[in-house]
């Protein structure tokens, strides 16, 4: 075969265009640090790139999540015990007022204590945690509590719808079952309040406990009982979940019905106009340590759930961790280019391409001048 000059030429344009293009190649696995600049280059890590750069993805985005389910639930606890101790002191003001050697006087100082207390308590059930109400269920947006809505005067109940309202009596809240001659009945279970609103009699039924087909009927004065709307305290119990792995959702508030109710602050107003009333006596106070016994029990109870999902959240944090190490190192292994090899290889190309272009120097140095001569 005929070798013209035109033909080494071509082929030494040809060579050190190639060698440009592997300079160039190892020039951006260099500055990019990464083995492929363009799909086209390596499909097969490219589409593995895809892959494992959506699970470190993934992996970021469930640790923010943590995050906000860390600032929810701490939120949560941290109000829980500031109402929790709240609750204490009330207790031990309604122990030191259940002694009779106390005078009116000093009660109503103490009623004056238990409804700043209360006030707080409703403070505490409307914390908002980054602007958001924790304590409502899925409607974050509105306060749960509104105590504008509680305790409704007798002479008041017949302005409002009669579903409306309810009575709370000594921890429990009976709901409403009829109206009947001006007398509004309100029912918990096997247990009745009438509410008489043209003498303002205010009465309670319970089983007879050695005959349960009679009742025995007490009567009630209107500071035993506390009429409410029932959406003074909201009734919101759906749960706000949280991804925190793939296709694992966790609840991150509390029930708050559990806690923050109409039969919470109906007991403690209840006990606020006992304290205010200067003919209550001793034991009539002391009947309200069991109640409120009974409401710290829930706070704790409450406390205890949300602790062993607190303790779930960091077993999940811990695994979110290595998830993280893990996808991040195969994502390295697939994409990173290892950095000794690709200077060596471009010294080792470097040097290709001097010589190369030595070499064509002396190639392509005669022209048709020299040959006339």
């Amino acid at each position: 075969m005929r070798v013209t000059q035109s033909m080494l030429a071509l082929n030494t344009l040809r060579h050190v265009s190639q060698g440009y293009e592997r300079l160039g190649k190892l020039q951006d696995q260099l500055s990019s640090q990464k083995k492929i600049t363009r799909a086209h280059q390596d499909p097969v890590v490219a589409m593995n790139g895809m892959r494992y750069r959506t699970q470190v993805t993934e992996v970021d985005q469930f640790k923010r999540n943590i995050g906000e389910v860390y600032n929810w639930m701490d939120t949560a606890d941290s109000t829980l015990d500031k109402t929790t101790q709240a609750m204490h002191r009330i207790r031990e003001l309604t122990v030191q007022a259940s002694n009779d050697t106390f005078e009116a006087s000093q009660r109503a100082n103490i009623a004056k204590e238990v409804s700043q207390i209360r006030e707080h308590i409703e403070s505490m059930a409307n914390t908002k945690s980054n602007n958001k109400y924790i304590f409502n269920g899925t409607d974050t947006l509105n306060p749960p509590v509104n105590s504008k809505r509680m305790d409704v005067s007798i002479d008041d109940v017949a302005g409002f719808p009669n579903d409306s309202l309810e009575v709370v009596f000594n921890g429990d809240v009976y709901q409403f079952a009829g109206v009947e001659n001006g007398v509004r009945t309100y029912v918990n279970g096997n247990q009745r309040v009438a509410i008489d609103q043209n003498s303002k009699e205010v009465t309670h039924f319970a089983p007879n406990p050695d005959d349960p087909t009679i009742d025995v009927e007490s009567k009630l004065k209107e500071r035993d009982i506390v009429i409410s709307h029932k959406d003074a305290v909201s009734q919101n119990q759906a749960n706000v979940e949280i991804e925190l792995l793939k296709g694992v959702t966790m609840p991150v508030n509390i029930t708050p019905s559990n806690v923050f109710s109409n039969a919470l602050f109906g007991d403690i107003l209840r006990l606020e106009k006992m304290l205010e009333d200067p003919s209550t006596k001793g034991p009539d106070i002391t009947k309200m340590i069991a109640n409120l016994d009974n409401h710290i029990d829930r706070f704790v109870s409450e406390r205890a759930e949300l602790g062993a999902r607190v303790n779930r959240v960091e077993m999940i944090d811990s695994r979110l961790m290595e998830q993280e190490v893990i996808a991040k190192r195969i994502m390295s292994q697939n994409e990173d280019a290892d950095i000794e090899k690709v200077i060596i290889d471009l010294m080792t190309q470097e040097s290709i391409h001097r010589a190369a272009l030595s070499a064509g120097a002396r190639i392509m140095q005669p022209t048709l001048m020299d040959f006339l001569r």
